[in-house]
Formats: structure tokens, C-alpha cells, sequence
């Protein structure tokens, strides 16, 4: 088990140097040192990106077809889109439940006025000269167990030659385990004791509008896309010849602030989401929920990620939210989790009437079964809805009027770009242009979402090479975003892209000014094929798809 997890972390170490290293990654603000929870895309990362976005939409909105009922659908439906606005009325978010809800436990240190997220903090029970006590740790998980050893023998004063008078009690445990905090050395605490009791933390942040700076011009940063879907589903009724069953997409930044923002792009304060809203009648509902859930795990299988290293996994009745009936969780297991762990990519929800509801009638109830309104003392709505009927009547007999359920399906672009990132990662050995053979890491990104298509190169810089390969580059650029390069000896150019994740190097060389061929080497199979120059676009425009 610790092979393997050393074995993990060390390669999570190694994509998060390639990522800044080639241009996929970099930390925000990194010349000022930087800001916790925030990240830059960089050159390769934000094509990168962009393409994962762009798949998601194609295969999602744009090339749906609405005539026919795809397999596994229990019929034909419409898919459109949308773009909201990060700021909305405050009201939006009281009537949603993210203003009384939406927070996470906190824990405060007396001692270093750190503050940590209760569920993150994990540690483990240590027992020496009669006493046991629970050492908390807040760094990354390949440095717990050096953290904890070096605390706990810093805490009993112990030497290195004394290690064999500490043991520990079990495994890596998480704080929420622990019932009293009396025993506990706070992760940046040299003291027993000095972690508060649990406390709400609202992960919305907050600014203002306007000249106003007081709570009449408060405002939040939008903590998720859904609810500019709610609050405009009658705007896309009314303004398109759309009907039910309807989805509603949306790709868009999302703000939450988070106590703890952690592993990489995984846990972040600033991130994208790339969300569906499918509206569809009550009596269909479970089974949209099931073609939701399996027609979006087959996505991401289908975009390159190992079947092996995704689970979908059905929430127990203890985890669901108030209002859901069923949710699953499309989970990877990033390298950085310990073997056997995984982390979500999506999740797909079934929310019922909840939301459409909320924006109609004001906060609803999480303690009530069927959801009725909550109410103040003085017996009026504790936040009021919008009043606007976004009930549905259905144009098709039998014409009866509903409140449509909503199947959500909500995927983190950014956790999923860092997922293909730690699948393609690989290390193999290729030959330089000598035929010896090298070690050389090697992006297998989906053609479909590689940041490059394709770099031409010409083998050498004279005899009309370059003026060949530059202008295969000019006729590649307006079908695909392809890369020239004429420096270096042509295998460290190969190594380059094999990093970059490039599927196809184009190389210009002496035969090419005899019979006017290229070679076409694939990245992956390392396959070399010639082809003529006028046909370079064709062969990889049916390579990519």
C-alpha cells in the first residue's frame, strides 16, 4: 500500500512540474508568491481547457439531435443554451437555500489564528510516556507522515535515537473522528487544546454594487451556474418554440470560498462548471435520471479516461440532499488521493420540483416531506419567491399543467481537464534521431482535446526545408491549431510535443524535395507514415476524428 501511494504522489509530482514546465498551469499571482486557490491557465492549458469545454457543448448542445430519441432515452428531447451573469439578485440565493445552507464547518487554532476546514483536517493517535494524544495535520497527503512524526516528537521531546518510545494508535483518521478536542496538537500548534468547537463558514463571497457600500448593495459572487438556469427557464420557454423535455446547458465561472483549497486544481476558490439543467415531466423523471447518469459516465470513458480508474457510485440515503430523490458521482482516482480512493468529476442529481419551486414560492422547508414553504414566527415566507408561475403545460394531450423535475448533471471543467492531464501522463522510450533509444515522457491526450494537432518540422534548416514546412504550417492553421518548430535536433523537438500532448509531428526532410512526401509520425504508436504534402490536412482531419 505505501509503494503505492509513494508511487502516485510521484507522479502527481511529476504532472505538476510538466504542467508549469510546458504551459499547461501556473499559480496565480505567482511572482508576489502567489494566492491560495487560484490558478492560471497557461498557453497549452488554456487550449487545453478550451477543447474539454468545447467536446462538452458539441456532444452535449450542439450536435444533439432533436428529432430522434437517442439510445437509452425514453424519448426525443431538445438541448439549448445559456450564459448568466456571475452577479445576480441577492434574493436568488435566499430563495435558494446557498444563503442559510451553504456553508462548511470551520475550526479556528487559539494559539497560530489559522483556520482549517473541520473535515479536512486529518491526523492520527500517538502514544508516548503515558499519554495519547491525536496530532492534527493540515499538509498535503504525501507529507502527513513526516509532518505528524516530526510534531509529535517535537511535543514530547524526543530525540531520533528515542523514536522507538513513540507509537501510534492506528491509521490516518480525519478530525470529525475525534469527540473532544482536549487531546488534540493543532496542526500549527505547539499546545493540547487549542482548536475551537466547529463553526459555519458561508463559502459565498460577498462584494457590493454600485455606490452603495452597506448590505443594500450587497451582492455574492455566484457559488454555482444552476440557478441563472432556474430563475430564466420561463424566458426560454416563451422566447423559443422549445418544448418538454428540455435541457439546459451552461459553461461558466463559479466562486466558493473554500476554508481549505487543496491537491492541485482539484479544490479551488475560482473554478468552471459545465452544467445541465434537464427539465422533464414528474412521471419521467427516474428514468431521465438513469440515462443522465450513464450517458455521462460513457463521456468521459469515451474522451480517453480508463475505465479501470472510474466509478460511478450511488449516493446512500444519508448523503442526499433534502430535496433529491437520487444522485450519483462520477469519481477518478487522481494520484493524489491515497490507493483506492477516488474524487468527483460529476454529479448527477435528481432534484425534483425543488428549485423551480423556490423561485416560484420563496425558501423552501428542508424539514418537510413533501417540501412546503418555510415560514418566520409571524407566519409570513422567511424569504419570499419571485410569485412568477414557472409551472409547465404541456401542448400534447393529455395537456396537463406540472411543475417539472429537474435532472442535474454537473461537471467541474477544471477537475475535468486535471483528470485527462493524470491519465495522459506516461513515460516510455522512444528513438532520437540516431535510433538509440530514450526515455521520454508523453502526454496521450485525446486528439480531440489536445491542445496542438499537430507541429511541423523541417528536418534541417537549409535546402528549402523551411520554406516547404512553413508553408504545410500555413495551409494546416485555418483547420486545426498546429505548432512550428525548426530548432533543435528533430528528436528534441519530437520530445517537446510528446509532452505537449501533440498526437501527430509533420517533418519535412530530403525525400520530401525528391517525390514531395512528408512523414507523419504518431505520438503514441510512434508509427511513421509518408504522405504527400496536399494531402497532410486530409490524413490528419480523419486521424483526429
Amino acid at each position: 500500500m505505501n509503494q503505492a501511494k509513494d508511487a502516485d504522489q510521484s507522479r502527481m509530482q511529476k504532472i505538476v512540474s510538466l504542467c508549469k514546465r510546458r504551459g499547461f498551469l501556473f499559480q496565480s499571482s505567482e511572482i508576489y508568491g502567489g494566492i491560495q486557490g487560484f490558478w492560471d491557465y497557461g498557453p497549452l492549458g488554456v487550449e487545453l481547457k478550451k477543447n474539454v469545454k468545447d467536446a462538452w457543448w458539441r456532444d452535449m448542445v450542439s450536435a444533439h439531435n432533436d428529432l430522434d430519441a437517442p439510445a437509452g432515452a425514453p424519448s426525443a428531447y431538445s438541448m439549448v443554451g445559456l450564459d448568466c451573469t456571475i452577479l445576480m439578485h441577492p434574493q436568488v440565493w435566499k430563495c435558494s437555500g446557498h444563503y442559510d445552507l451553504f456553508h462548511d464547518y470551520m475550526v479556528d487554532c487559539r494559539e497560530s489564528q489559522k483556520r482549517y476546514r473541520h473535515d479536512q483536517v486529518r491526523g492520527r493517535w500517538a502514544e508516548c510516556k503515558d499519554q495519547r494524544i491525536f496530532v492534527a495535520t493540515n499538509v498535503e497527503p504525501e507529507e502527513e507522515e513526516e509532518d505528524t512524526q516530526r510534531r509529535a516528537m517535537k511535543f514530547f521531546k524526543l530525540r531520533n535515537k528515542d523514536l522507538d518510545r513513540l507509537s501510534w494508535d492506528g491509521g490516518f483518521a480525519s478530525l470529525t473522528t475525534v469527540d473532544t478536542f482536549d487531546q488534540v496538537l493543532g496542526p500549527d500548534a505547539k499546545k493540547l487544546g487549542t482548536l475551537t468547537e466547529p463553526r459555519e463558514f458561508n463559502l459565498m463571497f460577498k462584494t457590493f454594487v454600485g455606490a452603495l457600500s452597506g448590505e443594500e448593495g450587497a451582492a455574492f459572487l455566484r457559488p454555482e451556474t444552476a440557478q441563472g438556469i432556474f430563475v430564466n427557464f420561463k424566458n426560454v420557454l416563451d422566447s423559443t418554440r422549445v418544448k418538454l423535455p428540455l435541457g439546459i446547458a451552461q459553461v461558466g465561472k463559479s466562486f466558493r470560498n473554500e476554508i481549505t483549497p487543496r491537491n492541485f486544481t482539484f479544490r479551488s476558490r475560482e473554478f468552471e462548471q459545465m452544467e445541465i439543467e434537464f427539465f422533464c415531466s414528474p412521471e419521467e423523471s427516474h428514468k431521465w435520471y438513469q440515462y443522465w447518469r450513464d450517458r455521462r459516465m460513457n463521456w468521459y470513458q469515451q474522451m480517453g479516461l480508463s475505465s479501470d480508474r472510474l466509478q460511478l457510485r450511488e449516493h446512500d440515503a444519508d448523503e442526499l440532499s433534502h430535496y433529491s430523490t437520487g444522485t450519483a458521482d462520477i469519481e477518478y482516482a487522481f494520484p493524489f488521493l491515497d490507493p483506492g480512493d477516488y474524487g468527483e468529476l460529476e454529479g448527477i442529481a435528481h432534484r425534483g420540483d425543488f428549485d423551480l419551486r423556490s423561485h416560484m414560492e420563496g425558501k423552501l422547508d428542508p424539514d418537510t416531506n413533501p417540501l412546503e414553504l418555510e415560514l418566520n414566527e409571524d407566519g409570513k415566507p422567511r424569504w419570499k419567491g419571485s410569485g412568477q408561475n414557472l409551472s409547465y403545460r404541456n401542448p400534447d394531450p393529455p395537456n396537463e399543467t406540472y411543475t417539472p423535475h429537474v435532472i442535474e448533471p454537473s461537471a467541474g471543467a477544471d477537475r475535468a481537464t486535471l483528470a485527462f492531464l493524470c491519465e495522459a501522463y506516461y513515460e516510455d522510450k522512444a528513438p532520437d534521431e540516431k535510433g538509440k533509444m530514450q526515455e521520454r515522457v508523453v502526454m496521450r491526450l485525446h486528439p480531440r482535446i489536445a491542445p496542438m494537432k499537430a507541429a511541423v518540422f523541417p528536418l534541417v534548416k537549409k535546402d528549402g526545408m523551411p520554406d516547404i514546412a512553413k508553408q504545410i504550417y500555413l495551409d494546416l492553421k485555418p483547420h486545426f491549431n498546429v505548432f512550428y518548430d525548426e530548432k533543435g535536433a528533430v528528436g528534441r523537438r519530437y520530445r517537446r510535443q510528446d509532452e505537449a500532448g501533440t498526437p501527430y509531428c509533420i517533418t519535412v526532410d530530403g525525400q520530401t524535395l525528391e517525390d514531395n512526401t512528408v512523414t507523419i509520425r504518431d505520438r503514441d504508436s510512434l508509427e511513421q507514415i509518408r504522405v504527400k504534402v496536399d494531402e497532410c490536412a486530409q490524413v490528419i482531419r480523419e486521424r483526429l476524428q
